[in-house]
């Protein structure tokens, strides 16, 4: 997916109704309140048949820098969101409820703008030992955590 495509997700995203219960849906998932899509979600095993190694990770990083520097053109610069006392609450027990639940177990940080009345949130998850990377983008009513 381009960035471009990205953006047209993000846009639609913001204007597309909730649907009354968690469904999934072409990039992701909707619920009451949220929609969440996959960016890029590349989980690829390393291997000598693998062609995929650091670069792998240097295009999903740069392409997570492209779209913030895209969407801070549009809303300008985002709060920069510290997950680490979400996930200290989770591990003592706490239920995250949706749609927070994913970004917070997964992302040590989140980049947020708040839009017209919706959080658009974009999040990255690198694999520690791999070239696997996630980039999310989750649009919401709920307030973060």
């Amino acid at each position: 997916m381009t960035t471009a495509h990205h953006l047209r997700l993000i846009d639609g995203m913001r204007t597309r109704d909730f649907p009354p219960e968690r469904t999934p849906s072409v990039s992701g998932v909707s619920g009451p309140g949220y929609h969440t899509a996959f960016l890029r979600a590349d989980h690829q095993p390393w291997g000598d048949d693998e062609p995929v190694g650091p670069e792998h990770r240097a295009q999903c990083l740069a392409d997570h820098d492209a779209l913030l520097t895209l969407l801070a053109a549009r809303w300008g610069e985002p709060q920069v969101m510290s997950l680490w006392s979400a996930q200290e609450r989770m591990t003592a027990g706490e239920v995250m409820a949706d749609p927070w639940a994913d970004p917070v177990a997964g992302c040590e940080f989140l980049r947020l703008w708040r839009v017209e009345e919706r959080w658009i949130a974009v999040g990255l998850v690198l694999e520690e030992d791999g070239p696997g990377c996630e980039l999310t983008v989750l649009v919401t009513v709920v307030d973060p955590p």
